[in-house]
């Protein structure tokens, strides 16, 4: 009923941007869709946040990429961005969309999508 879609991954260098996208398609209806954003996974590790921007536009992010991570949201078209400057060799990762989605006003179930590899070479 919810599908979480990205793209925009790639190989790039240090110091290079790169843009992902995330477009959140639901069939059926459903109540709202509250925060959405960005987690990232290293093998071995826990997925970890990286960005999050609720309904009302307000972000939160990891302070590993505070300053040269921007995330955004279009909550017309349910697409979340995330632009990504000045990219270091630790910023490698899989990167996944998370959605919070309200399927009714108290039933709220959290989304994925099937992420997408940022490799940052030096």
């Amino acid at each position: 009923q919810v599908q979480l879609v990205e793209s925009g991954g790639g190989l790039v260098q240090a110091g290079e941007s790169l843009r992902l996208s995330c477009s959140c398609t639901v069939s059926g209806s459903i109540f709202s869709i509250d925060t959405m954003g960005w987690y990232r996974q290293v093998p071995g590790k826990q997925r970890a946040l990286v960005a999050l921007i609720t309904g009302g536009g307000s972000t939160t992010y990891a302070l590993s990429v505070k300053g040269r991570f921007s995330a955004s949201r279009d909550s017309a078209k349910n697409t979340v961005v995330l632009q990504m400057n000045n990219l270091k060799p630790e910023d490698t990762a899989v990167y996944y969309c998370y959605a919070d989605v309200f399927k009714t006003r108290y039933s709220r179930n959290n989304y994925w999508g099937q992420g997408t590899q940022v490799t940052v070479s030096s």
